[in-house]
């Protein structure tokens, strides 16, 4: 190929890119002002970070701006690395998806224990009552729970995780944060540490997510965002309601940042932390069209998984387009904007 056609297409290539980008960058800064958007948005294309911004203030009491840095609470997030260290035992031999919850925990003691098996957990489908009983309406009144007292794992897998059951295992979906409390302390009872000792050690040290980690209420997690609810009956933000996040644990405990997670979105779908024929379970759509913490949506024209997390104000997103090499990760401590809409128009602006 001639050298001046080839300098040609790099220059139209490299144009087309730049206002590509450019689009993308117009129309998410659009969206952060008309939809009141706190928070950080980083998008990936084609193994490459084309956008990374952040808006609005990090601490409102200080006016402290958010940064490409700021770590938020990723909520159930977190639900997607516990399923990946249940899978990474799976490809080790020594989980199998359809034996029971007694199989891996003996001592549990809810009706669940012989009928429901680690897929049912995986997936939302055990037929459990659910543990989380509190609702958005009324948590500013009455609180959230058994959340507003500090509990270890294992205590709170035994008072509320054992609840009988008022479906039939595998026939029904409810998203149940006491589903994924109870393969947290599997995981615990089978590698005999906590498990933020086992998340760092299989996951966040190995990718050097050194910015992601456990919350708790016992420890200063510097740069991290506080979040601010706004309730319908409020015009105005307000700090989350007092409660131990530490609690949600393998459900929902974790913080990090859009570097961070973007380091794990890479090792899954490049089969560095589990097998390609395990992902791809974790990624098989089951009822509600969730798989094993995700959701996968859009299959006959732009098919994502997608994973969600809220607890109060903290709010957090994450698209990956299985088909197009496309990461939306966005983070933020309100619940003024819908992030689910905001990573969706991304995705179509690109795609």
């Amino acid at each position: 190929m001639p050298k001046i056609l080839i300098i040609v297409l790099l220059s139209l290539f490299c144009h087309s890119a730049f206002g590509q980008a450019q689009k993308v960058g117009q129309f998410v800064e659009k969206y952060a002002l008309e939809n009141q958007f706190n928070g950080t948005v980083l998008i990936q294309k084609d193994s490459k970070i084309i956008y990374h911004k952040s808006f609005g203030v990090a601490e409102r009491s200080f006016n402290s701006p958010t940064t490409n840095d700021t770590k938020y609470q990723v909520c159930s997030i977190t639900k997607t690395f516990t399923a990946v260290l249940i899978l990474q035992l799976v490809d080790q031999g020594k989980i199998d998806l359809n034996k029971k919850i007694l199989d891996y925990l003996p001592d549990y003691k809810g009706e669940a224990g012989s009928k429901v098996s680690i897929h049912q957990l995986l997936n939302h489908t055990s037929g459990m009552k659910n543990t989380d009983t509190a609702r958005d309406e009324n948590f500013l009144k009455y609180g959230l729970g058994f959340y507003n007292r500090p509990y270890q794992l294992k205590e709170i897998v035994t008072q509320f995780c054992s609840n009988p059951l008022v479906n039939k295992p595998g026939t029904k979906f409810d998203y149940n944060n006491g589903e994924y409390m109870i393969l947290g302390r599997i995981l615990e009872v089978m590698y005999q540490m906590t498990y933020e000792e086992i998340l760092s050690q299989k996951i966040l040290i190995p990718l050097k997510m050194y910015n992601s980690g456990l919350i708790s209420h016992y420890k200063l997690i510097e740069n991290l965002a506080t979040p601010y609810y706004k309730d319908k009956n409020l015009d105005h933000l307000i700090p989350n309601i007092p409660m131990y996040v530490g609690d949600f644990s393998a459900a929902g405990a974790m913080y990090s940042c859009t570097s961070d997670l973007i380091k794990f979105n890479n090792a899954l779908f490049d089969y560095q932390l589990i097998k390609k024929e395990t992902l791809d379970k974790l990624l098989n759509p089951g009822l509600d069209d969730y798989g094993y913490s995700v959701w996968i949506r859009d299959v006959k024209k732009y098919k994502r998984m997608e994973r969600y997390g809220k607890i109060e104000g903290a709010n957090c997103v994450w698209f990956h387009y299985l088909n197009n090499d496309l990461s939306i990760i966005i983070l933020s401590n309100t619940n003024e904007t819908n992030l689910g809409d905001y990573a969706a128009k991304i995705g179509k602006t690109i795609l």
